[in-house]
């Protein structure tokens, strides 16, 4: 009689490798530890191989273990989508989260991946647009969850950590006093007031260098070398590199990032859900930054 993975055991090794630890797994899965380990040894033993090297602190995947997991992935899509098929809309819960664009990555999709794993019966509806597009929608009810981008949050939110503020451009670019200095950012971009207002503070002439709010096109205009944007730390432009007190741009401090959701939503996956949230976006306060020293000029541009 030909052998069956046991799709339960798959699951458990699949979402091991993607969290990294038993323990991260153990919460997605809503199981004991222990419980996920022995899934792991059943299906380590039924197979003949290890899956994982124990050797490292960190549960790395043997060569045999990258081979089922990739398998895995694909069985556990297809078990997922017969039993939503089958059941219809029945026991589905749906979920419409909202992220701003420069925070998507790389942890939405990580987490989309876990909640998959953990939770197919829920359904999240992803939207990617500015903080201020996000809290309308939240405010109306099209949206449930929201992260935003903002100097301190509302009265709904909550603060999940602070990021640094930092100045996007092509390579080489600095202020110069024959030209005002170009920024592309959206109408709505809730970092558009910070920008300007600092640059009238360093005395610095400002234009906008587009019309609209279109995150492509105020890549491709940086990316040009035809303006300048802000962005959170550590999320940049292909093509850009961050200016620093070099430049002549004078510091931004910091932005918030914040969580809103509604009480009114309820269940272990909605919990699991603000969990990986929480756990992906807090961030210790950072060490205050001694304030950049901004040349004091009328312009800019890149050479």
């Amino acid at each position: 009689m030909p052998r069956t993975l046991d799709l339960t055991a798959l699951r458990a090794v699949v979402t091991v490798a993607e969290s990294g630890s038993v323990t991260r797994a153990a919460q997605i899965l809503n199981l004991t530890q222990s419980a996920v380990s022995m899934q792991i040894r059943r299906l380590e033993e039924s197979l003949g191989q290890p899956l994982f090297n124990r050797a490292q602190r960190r549960m790395e995947l043997s060569v045999q273990g990258e081979r089922i997991v990739d398998y895995g992935r694909r069985m556990l899509r297809l078990n997922d989508e017969a039993l939503c098929s089958i059941g219809a809309a029945e026991g589905l819960q749906d979920l419409r989260l909202g992220v701003p664009h420069d925070i998507v990555s790389p942890q939405i999709p990580a987490i989309l991946r876990l909640m998959t794993l953990g939770w197919p019966r829920l359904r999240i509806v992803l939207t990617v647009a500015n903080s201020v597009a996000l809290l309308e929608g939240f405010a109306d009810g099209s949206l449930d969850m929201i992260l935003t981008t903002e100097q301190r949050p509302g009265p709904q939110g909550v603060a999940l950590g602070r990021r640094r503020l930092v100045w996007l451009g092509a390579p080489g670019t600095v202020v110069r006093p024959d030209r005002p200095l170009r920024i592309a950012l959206g109408k709505t971009c809730a970092f558009r007031a910070v920008a300007f207002e600092a640059l009238e503070v360093a005395g610095i002439i400002a234009e906008n260098a587009l019309d609209g709010d279109s995150d492509a096109v105020i890549d491709a205009t940086v990316a040009a070398g035809m303006a300048v944007t802000t962005r959170l730390e550590g999320t940049g432009i292909a093509g850009c590199e961050e200016l620093g007190p070099a430049s002549g741009l004078p510091d931004l401090g910091h932005s918030v990032i914040c969580f809103y959701d509604r009480a009114s939503m309820t269940g272990e996956a909605i919990e699991a859900l603000r969990a990986e949230i929480r756990r992906a976006y807090a961030t210790p306060d950072p060490q205050p930054r001694p304030e950049a020293t901004a040349r004091r000029v009328p312009a800019y541009s890149p050479d």
